[in-house]
């Protein structure tokens, strides 16, 4: 198996960008315990819905993961779903905070979703820096060609 570590330059950036998700996982429950910052819904379809979106995050998570693990070599990645986005990773991850924070039905989970936006958007600027270092011309071509970092026709 590719023993893949991120360079040191990105290392702080992935903790920085698990944060927001490990704070949500360890926030969220505390609606249900304590019966606080409660999504103004129904719980049940609230639930539902978080666990759809969970799911997606997840799916689109695993499509990143297997296909990266299976395609990289050093090697600049732009098939699979590097089609459509160029960072599937940071997608799922908002994807899977964002269900996770519905799946809580915390407003206060949601607020933290919805800071991790700005984190992510922070740290894919940074790992661009450092991937037009790495691969050039290429790099550039692959920006042009695949307009969308995280979300197709948005960002």
């Amino acid at each position: 198996m590719l023993k893949y570590r991120p360079p040191k330059e990105l290392r702080a950036l992935f903790i920085v960008h698990y944060a927001p998700l490990l704070l949500i996982i360890m926030i969220g429950p505390l609606t249900a315990i304590f019966g606080v910052w409660e999504i103004p819904a129904n719980k049940l379809i609230t639930i539902i819905t978080g666990v759809v979106v969970f799911l997606l995050g997840t799916f689109v998570y695993f499509k990143w993961e297997i296909f990266w693990h299976k395609t990289y070599k050093g090697q600049l990645v732009t098939g699979g779903i590097f089609q459509y986005i160029r960072h599937p990773h940071y997608t799922s991850l908002l994807i899977v905070g964002f269900g996770l924070a519905f799946f809580f039905y915390s407003i206060f989970a949601i607020a933290i979703a919805v800071i991790a936006i700005p984190i992510m958007i922070w740290s894919i600027l940074d790992e661009e820096k450092l991937l037009i270092k790495q691969y050039g011309e290429d790099y550039k071509k692959f920006m042009e060609k695949i307009p969308w970092r995280i979300i197709p026709k948005i960002f």
